[in-house]
């Protein structure tokens, strides 16, 4: 058994997508065993992507993550990464 972290950025959340997204991984025999629907913070958001620090899509990266709620799941299962 694997467990991996799934992040649902802000064009799925505001295009009703979640839903499928999810249904997509438990046909594939994978569980949801944690989600949080969030807004991330700038500070979070800069963590998350550090190392892409200093590139021309930074900074609009950042901006986009953090413009509206995102869904982080962890889903289990084999070959789940």
């Amino acid at each position: 058994m694997q467990t991996t972290f799934i992040f649902l950025k802000p064009d799925t959340i505001e295009r009703g997508l979640m839903g499928e997204v999810i249904t997509r991984f438990e046909r594939k025999g994978l569980r949801i065993v944690g989600a949080k629907l969030m807004k991330v913070s700038t500070a979070l958001a800069e963590q998350h992507y550090g190392e892409h620090k200093g590139k021309p899509f930074f900074n609009s990266l950042s901006q986009f993550v953090t413009s509206s709620p995102v869904l982080a799941l962890a889903i289990r299962g084999p070959e789940a990464v």
